[in-house]
């Protein structure tokens, strides 16, 4: 049972240990569902997988990763893109089973880290990352995904459609007016209510595609792949060596992650419940994705967009999302109907989404008075800028494959060490300070 938190916001609609009126709850959890449904049945479709299971064991790591963090934090676990070259390569050569040796890897490579940050203690996190390290990160995590949002709302394909603009748009700007001008239950559910209105103007446009779901099964059971039953496992050094080390750089956007909601909320997860627990229950998702058929997980940003414009940030909200993956994992034609939502729609709801993410690392650096002519905040702001959002990635090319540090992460671990070595004030800035004191 997890502690009774005495914090409460009232500034949200719904804070995080508020129930919300069945009703409600149902509305609010689907939108969670469909924010998240494109990116994690996209990365199964890439790698050969079932997206069945990968939905299951999401919805599965979302429960397990709230039950660990004492129901404190509200997040939702789904596909980890960071995998997919290493997952590629090793599906067609030792197919999943050495997937999945992977990625339980990740996930003990998490628990690892999660005992020595136990043992370590919190204190030092403050002094790492405090908000002008903070506020460039969101900032940029959220301006980084830019690309994306822009790409699926105008390209088909490889080529450019402006049929895919004119849906994109007018889903952002149809969401924009339901968020200013809808009251009551219909405002907290206006992302959701924005993706049925470009899903309908979609049809218009004749660019959704309904032969998914036309020829989906009502009932399905989803492809699980657990050993000793579907398999018998035998060990992949290559599998191990290939994914597990490409769990710290998905560390950094779980902590960057945190930063966001932790400004959203008006918490400090860092030290309640703590990093190690949000890390174990990381480690722990992925461990039960890959021991039921499924990728390796993680926290989405999709969602925390969702709680940013909604400010309903209740953990049964999260639940109840988690709750419908699994339940949609066994229902074909509900599955295909949220799959057909072409990417222009995806596309315009993310422009909000991800700038909603952006917005939040602004107000960190307001809300806390940030002084920018300061050379030292000026410089590590610029810097993480424009390596997080420009994704100035570091790729290594191994003997077990490519291991890539995406911008964020180099950008996040760049903010931390210019944050510790910095002196507090420039060369140039001390000499006029004491030139104004003669004076």
């Amino acid at each position: 049972m997890a502690e009774k938190e005495t914090y409460h916001n009232d500034d949200v609609v719904l804070d995080i240990h508020d129930k919300p009126p069945f009703g409600h709850w149902v509305g609010l959890s689907i939108q969670h569902l469909f924010a998240m449904f494109g990116s994690t049945v996209l990365v199964p479709i890439l790698v050969g997988l079932d997206p069945g299971i990968a939905l299951f064991s999401s919805g599965v790591g979302t429960l397990l990763h709230i039950m660990i963090t004492k129901r404190r934090i509200p997040a939702y676990m789904g596909s980890s893109f960071a995998f997919i070259v290493p997952m590629v390569a090793l599906m067609k050569t030792a197919g999943y089973p050495a997937i999945a040796q992977g990625t339980v890897a990740v996930g003990l490579v998490y628990l690892v880290v999660a005992t020595i940050v136990y043992f370590m203690g919190s204190g030092w996190i403050d002094k790492a990352l405090p908000p002008i390290v903070v506020g460039p990160i969101v900032m940029a995590i959220g301006l980084s995904l830019a690309a994306t949002a822009a790409s699926d709302a105008t390209m088909n394909g490889k080529q450019y459609d402006w049929r895919f603009f004119a849906v994109g748009m007018l889903t952002a700007l149809i969401t924009v007016a339901f968020n200013m001008y809808l009251k009551g239950f219909a405002n907290q559910i206006a992302i959701l209510l924005g993706i049925i209105a470009g899903y309908l103007i979609a049809v218009a446009f004749g660019i959704v595609d309904f032969s998914g779901v036309i020829n989906a099964p009502w009932l399905r059971l989803p492809n699980f792949e657990i050993p000793f039953i579907q398999y018998q496992p035998s060990w992949h050094i290559d599998a191990v060596l290939s994914m597990a080390p490409i769990a710290f750089v998905t560390m950094t956007e779980h902590m960057g992650h945190i930063m966001v909601l932790n400004g959203l909320t008006h918490r400090n997860f860092f030290k309640d419940p703590g990093l190690h627990r949000t890390l174990t229950g990381d480690g722990v998702a992925s461990i039960a994705a890959g021991l039921l058929g499924g990728p390796p997980v993680t926290s989405y940003g999709e969602n925390i967009g969702v709680m940013a414009i909604t400010r309903v940030h209740s953990v049964y909200v999260l639940i109840g999302a988690g709750m419908f993956a699994i339940l949609f994992s066994f229902i074909g034609k509900l599955a295909a109907l949220i799959e057909s939502i072409p990417s222009p729609v995806i596309g315009g709801i993310s422009f909000l989404l991800f700038g909603v993410i952006a917005s939040s690392g602004l107000r960190v650096l307001i809300d806390n008075h940030v002084d920018f002519d300061k050379k030292r905040n000026l410089m590590i702001a610029s810097l993480v800028l424009v390596i997080g959002i420009g994704n100035a990635h570091l790729q290594l090319t191994t003997s077990n494959g490519i291991l890539d540090f995406s911008g964020i992460a180099i950008a996040t671990v760049l903010g931390i060490l210019l944050n510790l070595i910095l002196p507090a004030e420039a060369r140039s800035e001390r000499a006029m300070a004491e030139q104004k004191k003669e004076r």
